[in-house]
């Protein structure tokens, strides 16, 4: 009696399953920081600019990579104010993105080399360090029609893609 019970204990155990999880974190190895933020400065009624020249900041920020060759930039400049007062007419938009400066010399082709399109810009970010990125943006309001009295703000969209 004691080999059966003994027995059908081991047959029992053999057909058990156990799920054992296995967890892992990733760090990005691709930190985004903003350096500077952006102002609109307002030349004439119906413009928005982030140019020094008309009063405007132009917004700065910083990429810092620890993995060399393993993430790409992804910057797009503002489509639409994230807040403003309320809009009737069209709001034109223009900006670029460049490479302001660099931790490292291996970073010096970076304007060179990046892809753009749409309002998105693109740097294959192929050597470790800190990269800073200056994003223009203006806005001018229908026809030479006046932006109305409140605040505006525009978002520029800053990605870590990882290859």
């Amino acid at each position: 009696m004691n080999r059966y019970i003994i027995a059908t204990a081991l047959l029992m155990g053999v057909a058990q399953a156990e799920d054992v999880p296995i967890v892992g974190v990733v760090q990005s190895r691709c930190i985004i920081n903003t350096d500077t933020a952006g102002v609109y400065g307002n030349p004439n009624a119906y413009t928005l600019t982030t140019a020094p020249s008309d009063g405007g900041v132009v917004p700065v920020v910083r990429y810092d990579v620890s993995l060399a060759d393993a993430y790409k930039a992804r910057i797009t400049y503002p489509t639409s104010f994230s807040t403003s007062p309320s809009l009737s007419d069209t709001v034109t938009w223009t900006g670029a993105t460049t490479v302001q400066e660099v931790s490292d010399a291996g970073m010096a082709d970076y304007d060179t080399d990046k892809v753009t399109y749409d309002q998105t810009t693109e740097y294959d970010l192929t050597v470790a360090g800190s990269t800073w990125f200056k994003t223009s943006s203006t806005a001018t309001y229908g026809y030479n029609k006046a932006f109305p009295g409140g605040t505006y703000r525009a978002v520029v969209q800053a990605e870590c893609i990882a290859k």
